[in-house]
């Protein structure tokens, strides 16, 4: 029994559901080369996507995932093809989306902290207690600066 994919492929739109990634991205990155041509239906010229356009939407929608840039996806996507003979390129842009989102990580830690500290300082403001709530505003104003230095790195 052959599924609906081998006879027919999937439409831009069942691609879409599958991938995450929405009908004008997927066409964008096809114009930009991010990833190769889709086949087109002999008498409808629509995009029709097959298995191996689908593995590779799928990881180039992880990587669109990470914030990686569009560049550097191409690039990924290009090395991809070439195999073992790309794989320090390969290390060298995925270390470098790494330290992005250890960065991207930290930066939010940072604000998750200075919300938390907020709710605290709200607790303490409601019941009253002056003196706690002091505390947690001083401590939310030096927040506040780590928050606006580590914005600048």
């Amino acid at each position: 029994m052959t599924t609906r994919a081998a006879q027919h492929g999937y439409t831009i739109k069942e691609a879409a559901a599958l991938t995450g990634l929405p009908a004008s991205t997927l066409r964008y990155y096809e114009s930009i080369g991010v990833i190769a041509p889709v086949s087109r239906g002999a008498s409808s010229k629509h995009r029709i996507y097959d298995e191996d356009d689908l593995d590779e939407l799928l990881w180039v929608a992880c990587l669109a995932a990470t914030g990686m840039s569009v560049s550097d996806m191409k690039k990924y996507v290009a090395n991809g093809h070439l195999g073992a003979s790309a794989s320090s390129e390969q290390i060298e842009l995925l270390t470098e989306q790494q330290r992005r989102l250890a960065l991207e990580a930290a930066h939010l830690a940072l604000r998750r902290r200075y919300v938390a500290l907020k709710i605290d300082y709200w607790h303490a403001t409601g019941a009253g207690d002056d003196a706690r709530a002091e505390l947690l505003s001083s401590e939310a104003r030096k927040l506040a600066a780590e928050l606006r230095h580590a914005g600048r790195q």
